[in-house]
């Protein structure tokens, strides 16, 4: 009888760890990726001056200023819908006294000209927000 309850113990103990570790693993899931049905969004005039600059010449079809702009972007951090390789690119967005190219970009998807999106993103990739008119 006393083997039994041992047995039954164990497996009823086995099974409440495996709950716990499973819910803990959803949770953090959870906080590691955002939702991707609802991205954040910023206005077009919201961006700051330099953004607008760089949309404006990324609707114009250049020319920019960065050899890198215009490059293909490849979603590495997978914050941005899935796409094939080479529908994203990205644009610099100049920070006013940095050295380099600093943080800033625009990463638009489709055609050059008439993207079918474009995200900006202030901390170099870490998040996105959706550019709207």
């Amino acid at each position: 009888m006393a083997r039994i309850a041992a047995v039954k113990f164990a497996l009823t103990s086995f099974l409440l760890a495996a709950t716990i570790v499973g819910s803990l693993a959803q949770a953090r899931l959870r906080t590691e990726r955002p939702a991707e049905s609802t991205p954040a969004v910023i206005h077009v005039a919201e961006l700051p001056r330099q953004g607008r600059e760089t949309y404006e010449l990324i609707r114009r079809g250049g020319p920019f200023p960065y050899d890198k702009d215009g490059g293909v972007f490849g979603n590495r951090e997978r914050l941005l819908p899935a796409q094939k390789r080479g529908y994203w690119r990205e644009y610099t967005v100049t920070t006013p006294g940095s050295r380099d190219r600093g943080g800033r970009r625009i990463v638009c998807g489709g055609p050059t000209r008439v993207p079918h999106a474009c995200y900006y993103t202030a901390d170099h990739y870490a998040s996105f927000r959706m550019i709207v008119e």
